[in-house]
C-alpha cells in the first residue's frame, strides 16, 4: 500500500526537477552562466552575492538545485523502504529511484564543471540531456505511483512484441534531435534561419553553412522524428485492442510531438524578440521533457509487458 505521504513527496520531487531544467534553460537563454563568476558553490566569493540579473538567476538555480537534491535524497530512501516492505517487492521504483540519483548527481557535477572550468558547446549540450533523463526518472516514478492505485483489480497487460523495438528506436532518436537543439542554443544558432518556418531563409534548402546548417540540420531531423512518431502511434493503434492504455500513451506522444512542431515555430518566429524568445523557448524545453517521458515509458511498458506468451501459442500453432 503506498502512503499519500510518499505520492506527495515523488510529486514534489518531479515539480522540483521540472524547475530545476528550466532554470537551467533560463540561465542558457539568458546567458547567465557567468553570474556566479567560476566560484561554486559560492557565488562571486559570496554565500549570498551582490544582486544583478545574471547573478540572481544563476544563484536562484544553484539554491533551488540543492534543495531538490534534498528531495532526490529523500526520495531515494522512501521508495528502497517501500519496496522492501512489499509483499512481492517489485524492483522497477527502485529503477526509477536510482536513475534519478545518478543523473542529478552527474547534472550537478557537470554545472559544477561547466563554472569552474570553460567547456566545449559539444558537452554543454549534453548538460540539457542528463537534466532530461533525471526530470524524466521522476515522471516515470509517478506515473509507477498513480497506476499502483488500481494494480490490485487489473490484470497484467498483453502488449504485442512489435511495440517494444519500435518505441525505444524512435526513444533513442529521440534523443538525437533533442540534442541537436540543445546544441543550437550553446553555439548561439537559433536564428540560424532567420524568422522563416517551415521554410529557412526563404527557402527549403539554403546554403549550408555556419548557424544556418546547425539549424536546418535540426529541423530536418525534427520532421524525419515526426514522421516516425506517427508511424509508431499508427502501429500502436491498430492494435489498440490488446492495452488501451499503451493506446491512449502513444496518442498523448504524438500530440505533444505536434505540440513540440509548434513551439518549435513559435521558436523561430520570436528569435529576434529577446523578450518572447526566452519564453517561447522555455515552452518548447516544457513540451519535450513530457514528449520525452512519455516515450520512455512507452518504451519501458511495452518491452515489459511484451506478449510473449501469444507469439509462442501463434508459432506452435502453426507447427
Amino acid at each position: 500500500m503506498i502512503s499519500g505521504g510518499y505520492r506527495k513527496l515523488v510529486i514534489a520531487t518531479c515539480i522540483g526537477m521540472l524547475i530545476v531544467l528550466l532554470g537551467g534553460a533560463l540561465v542558457t537563454n539568458t546567458d547567465s552562466g557567468d553570474g556566479c563568476g567560476t566560484d561554486w558553490p559560492l557565488c562571486n566569493g559570496k554565500f549570498i552575492p551582490a544582486w544583478t540579473l545574471e547573478s540572481a538567476i544563476e544563484y536562484s538555480h544553484r539554491f533551488f538545485t540543492g534543495i531538490v537534491g534534498i528531495l532526490v535524497a529523500l526520495t531515494c530512501i522512501a521508495t528502497y523502504r517501500l519496496v522492501r516492505n512489499m509483499d512481492k517487492p517489485d524492483p522497477e521504483p527502485l529503477w526509477y529511484a536510482g536513475s534519478i540519483f545518478v543523473f542529478t548527481v552527474v547534472q550537478a557535477l557537470m554545472g559544477a564543471a561547466a563554472v569552474k572550468w570553460p567547456q566545449s558547446s559539444q558537452v554543454m549540450a549534453l548538460h540539457f540531456g542528463i537534466s532530461l533523463f533525471a526530470f524524466a526518472s521522476t515522471l516515470l516514478l509517478v506515473i509507477w505511483v498513480m497506476r499502483q492505485r488500481h494494480a490490485a483489480n487489473r490484470k497484467p497487460p498483453s502488449i504485442p512484441r512489435g511495440i517494444a523495438p519500435l518505441a525505444l528506436a524512435t526513444s533513442v532518436y529521440s534523443l538525437v534531435v533533442i540534442y541537436l537543439g540543445a546544441y543550437i542554443r550553446h553555439t548561439d544558432s537559433a536564428g540560424g534561419c532567420g524568422t522563416d518556418w517551415p521554410l529557412c531563409n526563404g527557402a527549403f534548402v539554403p546554403e549550408l553553412e555556419g548557424a544556418t546548417l546547425v539549424a536546418f540540420v535540426h529541423r530536418l531531423a525534427a520532421a524525419l522524428f515526426l514522421f516516425a512518431v506517427i508511424l509508431l502511434h499508427a502501429y500502436v493503434w491498430r492494435r489498440r485492442h490488446a492495452d488501451s492504455e499503451t493506446a491512449r500513451t502513444s496518442s498523448w506522444v504524438l500530440g505533444l510531438t505536434f505540440g513540440q512542431v509548434l513551439s518549435g515555430a513559435l521558436v523561430a518566429w520570436t528569435v529576434g524578440n529577446e523578450d518572447l524568445f526566452i519564453f517561447t523557448s522555455l515552452l518548447h524545453n516544457l513540451v519535450i521533457c513530457g514528449l520525452f517521458s512519455l516515450l520512455l515509458d512507452l518504451s519501458i511498458r511495452s518491452w515489459r509487458y511484451r506478449d510473449v506468451g501469444r507469439d509462442t501459442q501463434v508459432v506452435d500453432s502453426h507447427a
